[in-house]
Parts: C-alpha cells; sequence; structure tokens
C-alpha cells in the first residue's frame, strides 16, 4: 500500500520560511513523479511545483523564485522549501506522487502553512 506522509506545516510570519517534507513508502520513489499542490478556502487546489524523476523542477509563477522542491531517492523523499513567505501562501499543502509505469497516482493527507503577522 502507498502512503504519502507529510510534515513541515505551521505558522510563520509574512517573510519567514518553512520546508515541507513528503515521505513515500510502498512502492519504488525514483520512478515517479513528484509534485506539490496547495488548496486555500474557497479555492481550487493548484499546482505549486513539480519534480521529475531526474530532478528536473518546475514551478507556479506565484512561488518562483521563493519556492524550491528537491528530492532524495534513496531517502523517498521529496522537499518543498518555502521562503519569503506571503500571506497568500497560506493554504493546505498536499504532496501528490504519479508512478509513471503504472500511470497510478496518489496523495497526502495534507499539512497545512498558515502566515500571518
Amino acid at each position: 500500500q502507498v502512503q504519502l506522509v507529510e510534515s513541515g506545516g505551521g505558522t510563520v510570519q509574512p517573510g519567514g520560511s518553512l520546508r515541507l517534507s513528503c515521505v513515500v513508502s510502498g512502492r519504488i520513489f525514483g520512478y515517479c513523479e513528484m509534485s506539490w499542490f496547495r488548496q486555500a478556502p474557497g479555492k481550487q487546489r493548484e499546482l505549486v511545483a513539480h519534480i521529475l524523476t531526474g530532478g528536473v523542477a518546475d514551478y507556479a509563477d506565484s512561488v518562483k523564485g521563493r519556492f524550491t522542491i528537491s528530492r532524495d531517492n534513496a531517502k523517498d523523499t521529496v522537499w518543498l522549501q518555502m521562503n519569503s513567505l506571503r500571506d497568500e501562501d497560506t493554504a493546505t499543502y498536499y504532496c501528490y506522487a504519479h508512478f509513471i509505469g503504472s500511470n497510478t497516482e496518489y496523495w497526502g493527507q495534507g499539512t497545512q502553512v498558515t502566515v500571518s503577522s
């Protein structure tokens, strides 16, 4: 059974930083593309960052230059480093895995990030 377990959310002041982690178990991590999504109250879930198996990454325009996605295949882990946080970054952040070979996808349970002074 595949599980995605996120951690690292919390409350931070504007301009601060947080680092989210997502550990994947149950499948070979190196074969999956990983993403972070977020959903704010009353809004649709949106893609924040995406990283391919080889490490190539892409970002939503709203977070470019502030957020960094990375992965360590040996640790079955993907991270989202969030710097220069803004009020509008407040949301529940979800880890997402897409296993290429089987074309299956999985979601984490979400972790809350609140940016507030």
